[in-house]
């Protein structure tokens, strides 16, 4: 085997060593490029995964007890608004009336968050799916009502639920009653003529477009025998019925005097099931025919007007503002990050 001689052996060495130097020198340079670039990089692909902000603000969930499967569900609370607003109003009402609509299920079911009360139903529910609360359908029982019209009912409303997202209607800052109902009879209700506790942002304000509404009118009939049972009266001998004694600032019945016996408009409507307390009453032989004038408790937010303004081109603002006076339009992100703390 040859043998190298010291010195070559010194040349080869002094040639690689003297190859590798420029690379040496570049190399810190070029692991900074790339790994720069790397970053760059790996940023793009990992933000994604970043929580991402939206303005409905924190995740909370409403769990909601269903009457008729005797079951809890819990679901993100603008899905659940989704469902009440499409049970709750008319799919085919304008968008900005659909909008109002959910304001007004948001601002109530954010309401019932807030109130420091141990829930009794099953489950834990906060909520019922009926009027006991508010009516909540699920999807599939929503595609087996809308049928045909699923997909573009359930697009309009979704957008109306989306427009409006971690939005809530507040007066002094605290979440309002956000009450509703079907149809006026050209003039809301004071809180007051109903549940007795008088609420500012809760008076009586014209709503003149319900009486297009086909629910504007309505009447029922009863024999003497059943009015007198359901209202716990006995009639005069003669053929009247009673005289209206005092009138409420919505322009209904509130109160009524039969016979010697003063009985609230209130109580009438609730114990003959009449449509509204704005009621007319005539006697025929054995029969009472009574006519109604809208439908519903007439405290809040009219549907129909709701939906008559927003033909009119008014906004779901405009709309808010005009049936709940004096309240602010407010984002809800603070009142829900306190609920989800107090949990």
């Amino acid at each position: 085997m040859p043998k190298f001689k010291p010195f070559i052996v010194l040349a080869v060495l002094l040639f690689v060593i003297t190859l590798m130097i420029p690379s040496l020198l570049v190399l810190p340079f070029t692991e900074d490029q790339v790994t720069g670039k790397l970053g760059e990089q790996l940023k793009k692909e990992e933000s994604p995964s970043e929580p991402v902000v939206t303005p409905s603000g924190p995740a909370v969930e409403v769990a909601v007890f269903q009457m008729q499967k005797k079951q809890t569900v819990t679901l993100p609370l603008e899905e659940y608004i989704v469902g009440v607003v499409a049970s709750e109003m008319p799919r085919d009402f304008e968008k900005e009336a659909l909008k109002a609509q959910a304001m007004a299920a948001r601002t109530y079911i954010v309401n019932q968050m807030i109130k420091e009360k141990e829930s009794e139903l099953p489950g834990g529910a906060l909520v019922t799916d009926t009027i006991q609360h508010q009516v909540y359908k699920d999807d599939a029982e929503l595609r087996k009502i809308f049928k045909d019209d699923y997909s573009w009912a359930i697009k309009k409303i979704r957008e109306a639920v989306s427009e409006t997202s971690g939005q809530i209607i507040t007066y002094n800052g605290s979440p309002i009653d956000a009450s509703f109902f079907s149809t006026s009879n050209g003039y809301t209700e004071n809180s007051e003529a109903i549940w007795l506790l008088p609420l500012p942002y809760l008076k009586s304000v014209e709503s003149p477009w319900d009486l297009q509404s086909p629910k504007f009118g309505g009447q029922k009939v009863f024999t003497v025998s059943e009015f007198e049972q359901k209202l716990g009266v006995t009639l005069p001998k003669d053929s009247t019925i009673g005289n209206v004694t005092e009138r409420t600032a919505g322009k209904r019945v509130g109160e009524v005097e039969i016979n010697g016996k003063a009985i609230k408009g209130r109580d009438v409507r609730e114990k003959l099931g009449l449509k509204s307390t704005d009621f007319t009453w005539e006697r025929k032989g054995d029969k009472i025919i009574i006519n109604t004038k809208g439908n519903g408790h007439g405290v809040g937010m009219s549907q129909y007007g709701a939906n008559g303004m927003a033909a009119e081109g008014k906004s779901y603002k405009e709309i808010i503002a005009h049936y709940y006076q004096g309240v602010e339009i407010t984002a809800s992100d603070n009142i829900l990050t306190k609920v989800l703390a107090n949990k």
